[in-house]
């Protein structure tokens, strides 16, 4: 039970917090327009991509008739149910002039913590009409496992940490990235470039420069994310297979991966069940650190029985990086911008591999992503790009590098070479 009293605290703190904040990066990412739809938007994604400073974004630009409560803080820790009416009560009595206002927004971060809040939100928004954000880091959030009762009723949006074209616009004040691309500037993105492949675009450390502070950050991060994601949220037991597992996904980034090969490598070194393992690696694709992509297929069993890739979240957290896995890192980063724009993926196999069929709206796109072409792989990575192209009938055709550009005509089929800096700001 909490009383009116500490929410009304609560709610006037954080709006003094809120109203001293000098600066809010504003993140690229398209709200639906809610004056008719009637729907919480739900903001998920991996702890510490930038959910709450959207939260308080919209708080800002909203302050006369906007609530902001964030769900972590200790004094709601014996919130019950019955309890959340009282925020809109308390609400309406700091601010009454906003009791016949049809503007109201609420916005409440980590809200899952609160049993039956899809239900207070719905009624908020069907019999009150208010405008609802909800963000949060747990599995409980995402549209795949949220309650029945706002299905239908939620408008879901992952988010992602920064993307190359948020992270220059952020270190240069926000001139326009498409424009750097060329002459002089050209220096300063392959720069900036540099850095975000080493350290990624989880947005704390986008603010940083110093090279220790992140990697401060990103050790603290991760042992946030294993411990508070993965081992409190679901009760681990097993931490030497969960250790395996975390080794095994993080360091093999941008690979296929069989959890059966996991098994048949690991089951005499580590005592494991194979429905353990099959849980805990669930686990992981439920905290939404890892994705994978399944090989293009029209068979379902195809898809299902052939192994998967593994990308990361952010390639900023992935383990033992050196200068050889830069071409594995341009592959994640690539991934997660196809992500990031809403294509379905895949991943081609048929002899030759190709990295990815992106597709959207019936149309397919393929991509080849490298460091570099050169004499060693040029004829591989053509080849898989052009295997793929003529085995599903592909024209856009497209080669990643760091920094190569062409125009290749090969076998009555063109293949645009781009260096990955220039399309991720395109």
């Amino acid at each position: 039970m909490v009383s009116s009293e500490i929410l009304k605290e609560i709610i006037i703190e954080n709006e003094n917090f809120i109203s001293k904040l000098d600066y809010i990066f504003p993140r690229n990412i398209n709200l639906p327009d809610l004056k008719y739809l009637k729907k919480a938007v739900i903001l998920y994604g991996v702890r510490r991509s930038g959910k709450s400073y959207i939260l308080l974004d919209i708080y800002k630009k909203n302050s006369n008739n906007a609530l902001y409560i964030d769900f972590e803080d200790e004094r709601l820790n014996d919130l019950q149910p019955e309890d959340l009416e009282k925020i809109k009560e308390a609400f309406f009595e700091l601010k009454p002039n906003c009791l016949n206002n049809d503007k109201v927004i609420f916005l409440f971060d980590e809200i899952q913590n609160v049993p039956s809040w899809e239900k207070y939100v719905r009624r908020l928004i069907e019999r009150n009409n208010i405008t609802v954000f909800c963000a949060g880091s747990s599995s409980k959030i995402t549209p795949y496992e949220i309650h029945t009762s706002l299905r239908g009723r939620s408008w879901s949006i992952e988010i992602l940490p920064f993307s190359f074209k948020e992270f220059v616009s952020l270190k240069t004040n926000n001139l326009d990235p498409s424009q750097l691309v060329y002459g002089e500037n050209k220096i300063i993105i392959k720069k900036l470039f540099i850095d975000y492949l080493k350290f990624g675009g989880l947005p704390e450390l986008s603010f940083l420069e110093n090279e220790f502070d992140k990697k401060k950050i990103l050790k603290e991060y991760i042992n946030s994310m294993y411990f508070r994601d993965i081992v409190e949220r679901y009760q681990i037991k097993n931490i030497q297979l969960l250790d395996a597992l975390w080794d095994k996904l993080f360091s093999s980034f941008s690979t296929r991966f069989s959890l059966h090969s996991f098994y048949k490598h690991y089951k005499e070194l580590i005592p494991f069940s194979k429905d353990s393992l099959y849980a805990y690696y669930k686990y992981f694709l439920n905290s939404m650190l890892v994705y994978e992509v399944r090989k293009f297929s029209e068979s379902s069993y195809k898809r299902v029985r052939n192994p998967v890739k593994i990308y990361l979240v952010d390639h900023g957290l992935a383990k033992k990086v050196t200068s050889e896995d830069y071409g594995r890192i341009l592959e994640n980063i690539v991934y997660i911008e196809l992500k990031r724009k809403g294509f379905e993926i895949f991943y081609f196999y048929e002899k030759s591999e190709c990295d990815f069929i992106a597709k959207k709206d019936n149309l397919l796109v393929a991509y080849q992503v490298t460091w570099e072409l050169n004499e060693k792989n040029k004829s591989r990575e053509i080849k898989g790009i052009l295997s793929a192209a003529k085995y599903l009938n592909i024209d856009n055709l497209n080669v990643l590098t760091y920094e190569q550009e062409d125009t290749l005509e090969i076998d009555g089929k063109k293949i645009k070479v781009l260096p990955i800096w220039k399309w991720l700001l395109s």
